[in-house]
């Protein structure tokens, strides 16, 4: 097992969504013990987008790795001064996938995870990013289970996981067993193997000219997105715009496609665990309240992503909406990294 991975994530310490602090020290627990344990050769970049002047800076209160973890972590610092030069500055405090761009630019090794803070990956996860079963020219994607808070009760990792399969409350994205299903189908359907494979085989025959876009599985996508490096560059990273992230990850997936990466969707058991919380997507009161939400964020409706999106993926264009200097890469951000064994070092 020698594979390198860039695990990218973005937040700040201002508590979205309740016990964020508590959450993010899950995660980052989590990633130590298990790098730790699967040999995981690899770079947590912890991307700091317009820390709060009233809170101390993450690196100063998250776990850092011990001497024996196979674990580093890179904290970037970036700015309220930039931050202020967006439009949406006072209701947008986090800029969620430029932040990940930069993270994406500065990361040092052959492949790149993009996800979330608020996540505990399955032990088959893990193994799967420590092996060298990844190919260039693809892009991979995982199903993401939601799971109670109650998670953070347990102070064990092994304990968390084994919480995590026992009480699972909703399953997001597609898996290896069924390609072809990115709709949504009863729950109950799912208990019948061969249906599922019906279902499968009617949407792969069906309006094949768009067959390719519909094969893609966009659910909760910005929770894992890995690719290589290289495959990250030739995309141009995630759409860099002023405006509420919604469906940009979805657009970094169809970039993926349109320019001829294979999708590959891993198998049930290679997921990942979301700890459920408040202010999250689906933690609207009522339809209403979504809008009253967007009407302070503006962002991109999905009519309009999924019709761009096939239009791409069938003529194999890229958005070729970022300058060659997206994520920032002229820009020196302030950096904290941990090594194990190492004192913390600055890097202006």
């Amino acid at each position: 097992m020698n594979s390198k991975v860039s695990i990218i994530v973005t937040t700040r310490n201002d508590n979205h969504g309740g016990d964020l602090l508590k959450r993010t020290a899950t995660f980052v627990n989590g990633l130590i013990f298990q790098c730790t344990k699967f040999s995981l050769k690899a770079e947590l970049i912890i991307v700091e987008w317009n820390p709060p002047s009233d809170k101390p800076l993450l690196k100063d209160v998250l776990p850092s790795p011990p001497n024996h973890c196979p674990l580093s972590i890179r904290y970037i610092i970036v700015p309220n001064e930039l931050h202020k030069k967006y439009r949406f500055q006072d209701n947008i405090p986090l800029y969620q996938m430029i932040a990940k761009n930069i993270g994406i630019r500065r990361a040092k090794n052959d492949w790149i995870l993009c996800t979330n803070i608020d996540l505990l990956f399955s032990d088959d996860c893990i193994q799967f990013l420590a092996s060298d079963a990844m190919v260039k020219n693809h892009f991979y994607r995982c199903t993401r289970n939601d799971v109670p808070k109650e998670l953070m009760d347990f102070t064990l990792v092994d304990d968390q996981l084994k919480f995590a399969k026992k009480n699972i409350i909703s399953k997001h994205g597609s898996t290896s067993n069924y390609k072809y299903i990115n709709i949504p189908i009863p729950r109950v359907l799912y208990f019948s193997t061969n249906l599922m494979r019906l279902i499968d085989a009617i949407l792969k025959f069906i309006n094949k000219g768009k067959f390719n876009f519909y094969s893609l599985d966009f659910d909760a996508c910005g929770d894992f997105t890995l690719m290589h490096k290289d495959d990250w560059i030739a995309i141009d990273g995630y759409v860099e715009l002023d405006l509420y992230s919604i469906h940009v990850d979805s657009m970094g997936i169809i970039s993926a496609k349109a320019l001829g990466m294979e999708q590959v969707c891993l198998p049930a058991e290679v997921c990942t665990y979301h700890i459920d919380h408040s202010d999250g997507w689906s933690g609207f009161k009522d339809p209403v309240d979504l809008v009253r939400f967007l009407c302070k964020r503006p962002g991109l409706d999905w009519y309009t992503v999924c019709e761009a999106g096939k239009y791409l993926v069938n003529q194999r264009k890229n958005w070729n909406l970022n300058n060659a200097n997206w994520g920032y890469l002229d820009k020196s951000f302030k950096e904290f990294i941990f090594e194990p064994g190492k004192q913390i070092q600055e890097i202006n």
